[in-house]
């Protein structure tokens, strides 16, 4: 699972162990992908906070309750609060992660500094020209997607693997095409949308990437019948020479993987079989890419998101980029650590009506700040009892957090009618 508690905070983003998260009350998702998913079911009980497209992926895949799916719109910034009584926020900037249908980065500020969460990403300059990273400030932690974090992972923009794949179908006018795909259920969907415009076909899909793509409201490019179209999507692993060798026997079949995982490789699985190309399609960021990326931002360190032992994961080669400021020195804020250890999620349940926090869709930039974590002292259990016992209801929260700092922090209707549902939600499954 590519997902991470952020320390010393109430949220976390891509991470779904509850047992694991006892003190995490706030969930970001950056996208729909099953290893930024792993976890997630119909009973999480959890507030999530996402883009409009994947909220819609994610009740109609894991039937998550609405209530519980809050939408955050891209390229905007939005308040959050991050206690009970809206004393504490925090800044959320979403941005677009140029990855799959829906997937979004996030730069969230607050008492804790500046952090840059990429999840999976491919690098565009453009993604510079945001007012909010225009203005240069400083970054204190940016978790990268590491993916193809090494010096061999080299490969062409989509554009021009897209017009590589399309030569290949060119070059073989009467076979029908496989196309094969790490996900059965979200990506590459631009790509599949212009060889179906090129070639003048349907694009064969199973059901289940069908019912996606409606969802997705792409054009009218896709049928579930498998006669209807010259080109086909299929998982990767189903493109084998038995597999191969059985289409042939129906119709003379090419098959061409669209993926980068074996870039920067001693080789791969189809080296001997002629009638499979691999086209290094990417959804992520190449190893140049990852450097400008970071060139740019600046940050403070760097954290990588898809763990592991390998030098992928080795983030000392952006060493010359990092900023080398002095940090400042924080502390958790004492409504926040009563917001984080007011106890296990059933007993917040217990006590309160909703624990999903206040939230505004009124732009907003705090000043960023250089941070040092200096843990608080350990709670014992009778403090903890004792912030259980203060912390008002939420009623009276949801009150209070129309102000902070003395400014007004604008409610969008539909925001109130969503916490509203919310209550009710919880009430019913009290």
């Amino acid at each position: 699972m590519n997902g991470c508690l952020i320390p010393h905070t109430p949220f976390a983003v891509d991470f779904w162990k509850s047992r694991q998260s006892v003190h995490t009350r706030l969930f970001f998702l950056t996208h729909m992908h099953a290893d930024h998913t792993s976890g997630l079911s119909p009973s999480w009980k959890h507030p999530i906070y996402c883009s409009d497209i994947t909220a819609k992926l994610l009740i109609h895949k894991f039937n998550i309750a609405p209530v519980l799916v809050h939408t955050l719109e891209v390229g905007e910034s939005h308040i959050l609060a991050l206690d009970e009584t809206g004393q504490e926020t925090m800044t959320v900037t979403v941005f677009d992660a140029n990855h799959c249908p829906g997937a979004v980065m996030f730069l969230f500020q607050g008492y804790f500094g500046s952090i840059f969460y990429t999840g999976d990403f491919r690098y565009s300059p453009e993604m510079f020209e945001h007012e909010v990273l225009a203005n240069r400030f400083s970054i204190d932690v940016l978790y990268l997607d590491n993916t193809y974090c090494s010096p061999e992972c080299k490969f062409p923009s989509r554009t021009q693997a897209t017009q590589m794949i399309k030569d290949i179908i060119s070059r073989h006018p009467e076979h029908d095409i496989v196309v094969g795909m790490s996900s059965m259920y979200i990506g590459k969907e631009d790509m599949l949308v212009e060889l179906a415009k090129t070639f003048q076909t349907w694009v064969v899909v199973t059901p289940q990437r069908m019912e996606t793509l409606k969802l997705l409201e792409l054009p009218n490019v896709f049928t579930t019948d498998p006669e209807a179209g010259r080109i086909r999507v299929a998982l990767k692993y189903q493109i084998t020479r038995k597999n191969l060798e059985r289409w042939n026997q129906e119709r003379p079949t090419t098959a061409i993987i669209s993926s980068a995982l074996y870039t920067g490789l001693d080789g791969n699985p189809y080296t001997n079989q002629p009638d499979v190309h691999i086209v290094p399609y990417s959804d992520h960021s190449s190893y140049r890419e990852l450097h400008e990326f970071v060139s740019r931002l600046k940050p403070k360190s760097i954290i990588p998101v898809v763990k592991g032992t390998s030098e992928r994961a080795d983030m000392h080669c952006f060493d010359n980029y990092l900023e080398s400021s002095a940090k400042r020195i924080f502390q958790i804020p004492e409504s926040v650590r009563k917001f984080m250890f007011y106890g296990s999620y059933s007993s917040c349940k217990r006590k309160r009506k909703s624990s999903r926090p206040f939230f505004s869709l009124t732009r907003f930039l705090r000043p960023s700040m250089g941070v040092v974590f200096i843990d608080s002292p350990p709670e014992s259990t009778p403090e903890k009892t004792r912030c259980q016992q203060t912390v008002g209801p939420e009623k009276e929260s949801r009150r209070v957090c129309g102000e902070t700092n003395g400014k007004t922090v604008a409610t969008s209707c539909e925001s109130l009618r969503s916490s509203e549902q919310s209550e009710n939600y919880t009430e019913k499954n009290l």
